[in-house]
């Protein structure tokens, strides 16, 4: 089914784009979502392809600064000055939800960090994206800290308002609240998800999308309470435990890492 082209934000945005600057962590990086090669793809990377598809072939280019595990500093620190030294007409700006995890964090004084970054990027580059965080109500790690990431989602929300930002609104996106829209790890999304969250940002950006992201899921069979025990513990097995380990440890699971695409390069 085509999707609508529903912009879902007051704010001018322009018809076309001819560079695309995604800036993040694991989300954007495409943490979930391989490739043939075995890098990431993820939404960034379908949103990329969206927009490619709208200008004369070559003329869109693309970088993804994103790095899995980083906090809203070092995405500050890092990523943002380069963003602004390429100057694309748009970037997503995805950040903060490592802080806002992590625990005794402030999510007002998370957003103030926020707020002058969006501040720093909006008078450098054209259209700037902001991304609320997601609804965690069904997730077995995150969902006490619910209330937490809506107070940051509000002050999200805020800042797009004070600076002319289109918000990609991940909390009303209902689809991503079905378990088949995550990884086994339960933190990031599956390829359906990361897809579902690209048509999601064309919207916002007023472009044409290829497929409804709230299309409903086909049925799933019933399953039992055993099946989903044993789950649980595989992936405290796997997941869990390693997570918390590296928690413990003062690790990242972004140390090390390089963003896959630092310049602005037209799409294979």
């Amino acid at each position: 089914m085509t999707g609508e082209s529903t912009i879902f934000s007051t704010y001018a945005i322009p018809d076309t784009f001819t560079s695309y600057a995604a800036v993040g962590d694991s989300f954007t990086e495409g943490v979930g979502d391989p490739g043939p090669d075995g890098t990431f793809v993820g939404w960034a990377d379908r949103l990329a392809v969206l927009l490619d598809d709208r200008v004369p072939e070559h003329s869109f280019r693309y970088a993804n600064l994103a790095v899995r595990g980083k906090l809203l500093d070092q995405i500050v620190a890092d990523q943002v000055p380069r963003a602004k030294e390429l100057g694309p007409d748009v970037v997503t700006f995805a950040a903060g939800g490592n802080d806002i995890i992590r625990p005794g964090t402030d999510p007002d004084e998370v957003a103030e960090r926020f707020e002058r970054a969006v501040a720093d990027l909006a008078s450098a580059v054209g259209t700037v994206v902001v991304t609320t965080g997601f609804d965690t109500r069904r997730v077995p790690l995150l969902k006490h800290l619910r209330g937490k990431i809506a107070t940051y989602n509000g002050h999200v929300r805020a800042v797009a308002d004070r600076y002319g930002c289109p918000v990609l609104d991940l909390w009303s996106l209902k689809s991503v609240q079905d378990r088949r829209a995550w990884d086994t790890d339960r933190l990031h999304l599956s390829p359906e998800g990361h897809t579902r969250v690209a048509m999601r940002a064309g919207q916002v950006l007023g472009i044409e999308v290829p497929a409804d992201p709230e299309q409903p899921w086909p049925p799933l069979p019933p399953r039992g309470p055993l099946e989903g025990r044993r789950d649980d513990v595989q992936w405290a097995r796997e997941h869990l435990v390693p997570w918390i380990g590296r928690r413990l440890r003062g690790q990242s699971s972004g140390d090390h890492v390089a963003a896959k695409r630092p310049d602005l390069m037209p799409l294979l």
